[in-house]
């Protein structure tokens, strides 16, 4: 039963790849290389350069390789550009996830994966944050993703598609084995951007506001480790699989970490001291965030392996210096 994963030249997709080749599945990847790179594909997994909202070639591809399953991964991600460019969002997260849907639909897809995120709750009233609780994104990302959800739901009402949507918190880390990690140049993600300042890769480090109702005064997240998410996602296959219905799960461990105890973090396993700058908040970003893992550590019977912010920054520091080598 060959899985498509769509984004899956990317960082979190990437992993998902590895984990299904472990597994033992059959895997195509359909990617557009804008934030992937070709090179994280191993060998001899089918891949087709293009876009996910191309239906044209996505049709080819769910007839010739026989698809049963997607994993969705497809998306652009960066909050402060869905604040000044919308439209991008809603085009590419919700527009064409549409057209994937419709794809689906029609070539008798049994089940979908589609990787949502956490900014689906925008500012929580309380954390950890529960599955059940009130949905309202502060920014045009979070509400394209959300979007996407409210289509999966009316959608396996319509015709009969099972789906798991995972809304991630922060994803961050490496392959444990060096095979994968996040490669983007220019990632805004708090790990990856201490552990290049620390490297020397780039010039010090900004902390986006120290005014946040938050003990000391930075945003606050809960940072879920790469492969602990990807094996998410493989219960998440095996729970449809086995005919559960759709379902929606937090993605993250249900404790939060502050930017500055991060870069505390990734200071003391690199040993450098590098520089740190204070800066004016970011639009759309909310003061903490921390899931609330219970359901799916409950029905996913899921057990996450490397839970422990030294062994996620130490994971991502190898594979920075990897790459970079590369």
């Amino acid at each position: 039963m060959t899985v498509l994963v769509t984004g899956g030249a990317g960082y979190i997709g990437g992993h998902m790849v590895l984990a299904l080749l472990d597994a033992g599945e059959e895997v195509v990847v359909l990617d557009d290389l804008s934030t992937g790179f070709r090179w994280a594909i191993p060998d001899g997994v089918p891949f087709f350069a293009g876009d996910f909202g191309n239906a044209v070639l996505v049709e080819s591809i769910l007839q010739s390789h026989k698809i049963k399953s997607i994993a969705h991964f497809g998306a652009k991600i960066i909050v402060p550009e869905s604040v000044t460019d919308p439209l991008l969002y809603y085009l590419n997260n919700t527009a064409k996830a549409r057209s994937l849907l419709e794809c689906a639909i029609r070539n008798k897809i049994e089940h979908f994966i589609f990787s949502s995120t956490a900014a689906v709750y925008g500012e929580p009233k309380q954390n950890p944050v529960t599955e059940d609780m009130l949905l309202a994104p502060i920014n045009p990302y979070g509400r394209s993703k959300l979007m996407v959800e409210w289509m999966l739901e009316d959608t396996a009402r319509a015709y009969g598609l099972s789906y798991v949507a995972l809304r991630y918190f922060n994803v961050a880390g490496a392959d444990p084995q060096g095979r994968w990690g996040q490669s983007t140049p220019q990632a805004t993600h708090l790990i990856k951007v201490a552990v290049q300042a620390a490297l020397g890769h780039r010039k010090g480090m900004d902390v986006f506001g120290t005014d946040y109702p938050t003990a000391d005064g930075t945003c606050i997240r809960d940072y879920i480790q790469v492969t602990d998410l990807a094996h998410a996602h493989l219960q998440a296959l095996d729970y449809l699989r086995g005919g559960g219905a759709s379902l929606t799960c937090n993605c993250g461990y249900g404790r939060g970490s502050s930017v500055f105890e991060v870069v505390d973090v990734v200071k003391k396993i690199s040993g450098v001291d590098f520089e740190v700058r204070i800066a004016g908040r970011r639009a759309g970003d909310p003061a903490a965030l921390v899931a609330s893992a219970g359901r799916i550590r409950e029905v996913l019977h899921w057990t996450p392996q490397f839970d422990n912010l030294e062994t996620i920054v130490q994971q991502a520091f190898d594979w920075e210096r990897r790459l970079h080598n590369r």
